[in-house]
Protein backbone atom coordinates (compact mmCIF):
# COMPACT_ATOMS: atom_id res chain seq x y z
CA UNK A 1 0.00 0.00 0.00
CA UNK A 2 3.01 2.11 0.57
CA UNK A 3 4.68 3.96 -2.08
CA UNK A 4 8.32 5.71 -1.46
CA UNK A 5 7.58 7.58 -5.05
CA UNK A 6 4.25 8.48 -4.91
CA UNK A 7 2.84 11.48 -2.56
CA UNK A 8 0.19 8.90 -1.63
CA UNK A 9 -1.93 5.74 -2.56
CA UNK A 10 -5.23 4.72 -0.93
CA UNK A 11 -6.05 4.79 2.96
CA UNK A 12 -6.54 1.94 4.86
CA UNK A 13 -9.23 3.06 8.04
CA UNK A 14 -9.82 0.52 11.21
CA UNK A 15 -12.82 1.14 12.84
CA UNK A 16 -12.64 -0.55 16.19
CA UNK A 17 -15.54 -1.37 18.25
CA UNK A 18 -14.60 -0.46 22.36
CA UNK A 19 -16.28 -0.81 25.09
CA UNK A 20 -19.93 1.46 25.29
CA UNK A 21 -19.33 5.18 27.04
CA UNK A 22 -15.67 4.64 26.37
CA UNK A 23 -14.09 7.79 23.70
CA UNK A 24 -14.23 6.10 20.69
CA UNK A 25 -11.31 6.49 17.71
CA UNK A 26 -10.30 5.02 14.45
CA UNK A 27 -7.16 4.61 13.28
CA UNK A 28 -5.69 5.94 10.00
CA UNK A 29 -2.75 5.12 7.50
CA UNK A 30 -2.19 6.94 4.46
CA UNK A 31 -0.63 5.94 1.27
CA UNK A 32 2.39 7.67 2.05
CA UNK A 33 2.71 5.33 5.52
CA UNK A 34 1.30 7.67 8.00
CA UNK A 35 -0.76 6.36 10.82
CA UNK A 36 -3.31 9.00 12.79
CA UNK A 37 -5.71 8.06 15.65
CA UNK A 38 -8.56 10.03 14.54
CA UNK A 39 -10.67 10.85 17.50
CA UNK A 40 -14.42 10.82 17.81
CA UNK A 41 -17.28 10.76 20.46
CA UNK A 42 -18.27 8.16 22.61
CA UNK A 43 -18.25 4.21 21.32
CA UNK A 44 -21.81 2.41 22.10
CA UNK A 45 -23.43 -0.58 19.68
CA UNK A 46 -24.63 1.95 17.14
CA UNK A 47 -22.47 2.63 13.89
CA UNK A 48 -19.94 5.37 14.76
CA UNK A 49 -20.60 8.84 13.05
CA UNK A 50 -17.42 8.80 11.43
CA UNK A 51 -17.74 5.47 10.11
CA UNK A 52 -20.99 6.71 8.46
CA UNK A 53 -19.33 9.49 6.84
CA UNK A 54 -16.59 7.08 5.56
CA UNK A 55 -18.73 4.79 3.95
CA UNK A 56 -21.06 7.12 2.00
CA UNK A 57 -18.35 9.36 0.97
CA UNK A 58 -16.22 6.41 0.06
CA UNK A 59 -19.13 4.80 -1.68
CA UNK A 60 -20.78 8.38 -3.27
CA UNK A 61 -17.11 8.72 -4.87
CA UNK A 62 -17.45 12.56 -2.94
CA UNK A 63 -13.65 13.41 -1.96
CA UNK A 64 -14.78 16.41 -0.81
CA UNK A 65 -15.85 15.78 2.87
CA UNK A 66 -13.45 15.19 5.89
CA UNK A 67 -12.23 11.51 4.28
CA UNK A 68 -11.32 12.42 1.28
CA UNK A 69 -9.54 15.67 2.66
CA UNK A 70 -7.63 13.19 5.14
CA UNK A 71 -6.50 10.93 2.03
CA UNK A 72 -5.24 14.36 0.19
CA UNK A 73 -3.34 15.16 3.35
CA UNK A 74 -5.25 16.85 5.71
CA UNK A 75 -4.62 17.01 9.19
CA UNK A 76 -7.49 18.23 11.37
CA UNK A 77 -7.62 19.02 15.01
CA UNK A 78 -9.30 15.99 16.01
CA UNK A 79 -6.40 13.88 14.79
CA UNK A 80 -3.21 12.48 16.68
CA UNK A 81 -0.32 11.77 14.81
CA UNK A 82 0.67 8.14 16.18
CA UNK A 83 3.73 7.16 13.59
CA UNK A 84 5.34 7.49 10.52
CA UNK A 85 7.13 10.50 8.82
CA UNK A 86 5.00 13.41 8.20
CA UNK A 87 5.94 14.41 4.16
CA UNK A 88 7.79 17.16 3.22
CA UNK A 89 5.66 20.61 3.39
CA UNK A 90 2.78 18.28 5.12
CA UNK A 91 1.27 21.67 6.76
CA UNK A 92 1.18 22.92 3.13
CA UNK A 93 -0.09 19.89 1.71
CA UNK A 94 -2.97 20.08 4.75
CA UNK A 95 -3.77 22.84 3.78
CA UNK A 96 -4.51 22.75 0.35
CA UNK A 97 -6.39 19.87 0.70
CA UNK A 98 -8.58 21.67 2.90
CA UNK A 99 -8.69 24.70 0.88
CA UNK A 100 -9.68 22.83 -2.09
CA UNK A 101 -12.47 20.99 -0.47
CA UNK A 102 -14.03 24.23 1.47
CA UNK A 103 -16.82 24.78 -1.17
CA UNK A 104 -17.70 20.71 -0.89
CA UNK A 105 -17.62 20.48 2.75
CA UNK A 106 -21.17 20.77 3.37
CA UNK A 107 -22.52 19.19 0.82
CA UNK A 108 -20.06 16.04 2.20
CA UNK A 109 -22.03 16.70 5.60
CA UNK A 110 -25.40 16.69 4.38
CA UNK A 111 -25.20 13.48 2.21
CA UNK A 112 -25.24 10.68 5.31
CA UNK A 113 -28.88 12.56 6.01
CA UNK A 114 -29.78 11.54 2.09
CA UNK A 115 -28.67 8.23 2.36
CA UNK A 116 -29.75 7.58 5.84
CA UNK A 117 -33.52 8.57 4.75
CA UNK A 118 -33.15 6.25 1.94
CA UNK A 119 -32.47 3.46 4.26
CA UNK A 120 -35.59 4.91 6.84
CA UNK A 121 -38.18 4.63 4.45
CA UNK A 122 -36.65 1.92 1.93
CA UNK A 123 -36.83 4.10 -0.99
CA UNK A 124 -35.43 2.37 -4.33
CA UNK A 125 -36.67 4.58 -6.91
CA UNK A 126 -34.61 6.94 -8.45
CA UNK A 127 -37.45 9.51 -8.55
CA UNK A 128 -37.78 9.48 -4.58
CA UNK A 129 -34.06 9.39 -4.40
CA UNK A 130 -34.48 13.26 -6.04
CA UNK A 131 -37.25 14.16 -3.72
CA UNK A 132 -35.26 13.08 -0.42
CA UNK A 133 -31.81 15.06 -1.71
CA UNK A 134 -34.12 18.07 -3.21
CA UNK A 135 -35.42 18.48 0.33
CA UNK A 136 -32.24 17.74 2.58
CA UNK A 137 -29.72 19.28 0.26
CA UNK A 138 -32.13 22.38 -0.31
CA UNK A 139 -29.28 24.59 1.40
CA UNK A 140 -26.85 24.21 -0.83
CA UNK A 141 -26.59 24.91 -4.93
CA UNK A 142 -26.58 21.46 -6.86
CA UNK A 143 -28.90 18.95 -4.42
CA UNK A 144 -28.16 16.35 -7.21
CA UNK A 145 -27.48 13.07 -6.24
CA UNK A 146 -26.22 9.57 -8.43
CA UNK A 147 -29.47 8.15 -7.34
CA UNK A 148 -28.56 4.35 -8.01
CA UNK A 149 -25.26 5.17 -6.37
CA UNK A 150 -27.38 6.43 -3.30
CA UNK A 151 -29.57 3.22 -3.33
CA UNK A 152 -26.05 1.38 -3.41
CA UNK A 153 -25.02 3.44 -0.42
CA UNK A 154 -27.80 2.88 1.40
CA UNK A 155 -27.57 -0.88 1.14
CA UNK A 156 -23.91 -0.64 2.11
CA UNK A 157 -24.96 1.37 5.07
CA UNK A 158 -27.45 -1.55 6.20
CA UNK A 159 -24.77 -4.03 5.82
CA UNK A 160 -22.49 -2.17 7.80
CA UNK A 161 -24.46 -1.25 10.52
CA UNK A 162 -25.53 -4.88 11.17
CA UNK A 163 -22.11 -5.86 11.45
CA UNK A 164 -21.24 -3.04 13.58
CA UNK A 165 -23.80 -4.16 15.73
CA UNK A 166 -22.71 -8.12 15.95
CA UNK A 167 -19.30 -6.63 17.11
CA UNK A 168 -18.13 -7.14 20.89
CA UNK A 169 -15.20 -5.07 22.12
CA UNK A 170 -11.91 -5.52 20.96
CA UNK A 171 -13.31 -6.38 17.41
CA UNK A 172 -13.03 -3.93 14.59
CA UNK A 173 -14.03 -2.98 11.17
CA UNK A 174 -11.09 -2.00 8.55
CA UNK A 175 -12.39 -0.40 5.16
CA UNK A 176 -9.93 0.89 2.28
CA UNK A 177 -10.22 4.60 0.86
CA UNK A 178 -9.43 4.21 -2.60
CA UNK A 179 -6.44 5.59 -4.00
CA UNK A 180 -6.74 8.91 -5.95
CA UNK A 181 -8.01 7.95 -10.00
CA UNK A 182 -9.54 4.87 -8.62
CA UNK A 183 -12.58 6.21 -7.04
Amino acid sequence: MVCAHCEHKGMRVWFPRLPDRMRAYSLVERGDGVRYRVHEGIASAHIPHDLVHFLIERELGEDGGFWGAVAAGAVFDSMEHLSGRRPPQSARRSARAKRERAHRLQRAELLPGVVARVVEEGITEHRRVRAVAAEVLSTIPDPSVPEAEVIAAAGELERTARRWGSLVPGEELVFEWPEPGRR
